[in-house]
């Protein structure tokens, strides 16, 4: 996977837009961070990942996930872009993007999927 297949992946969903983060490209919803791509590793910074949910997830897919120390204490955790499933990338962005996004926005997404 490529950083142009995950914009493609979360711009199906309203209100999200490309942006700049940390001087990287990131995904934004409402100005929230929905991702970013960590050029420098070919990475991706994934946001609303809860610990017990980031360490389940590096335990059985280390070629994958991992964490940094930088990053322990948040609800975050890192994915090798080559190699994570769409499937999984899809529900952690759209966990995320579900948080960010407003109730109207949310609505008009999930009534369209009917």
């Amino acid at each position: 996977m490529k950083w142009s297949d995950v914009v493609k992946l979360a711009l199906k969903w309203p209100e999200v837009s490309e942006a700049v983060s940390y001087s990287e490209p990131s995904l934004k919803t409402r100005k929230r961070l929905l991702a970013r791509h960590r050029v420098v590793d070919d990475s991706l910074v994934l946001l609303d990942v809860p610990a017990e949910e980031r360490d389940h997830l590096i335990e059985i897919m280390p070629e994958v996930f991992f964490i940094e120390p930088h990053y322990e204490g948040h609800d975050i955790i890192l994915a090798n872009l080559a190699n994570i499933p769409n499937d999984i990338l899809e529900r952690l962005l759209e966990r995320r993007w579900r948080s960010s996004a407003s109730k109207r926005a949310l609505k008009a997404f999930d009534d369209a999927q009917l």
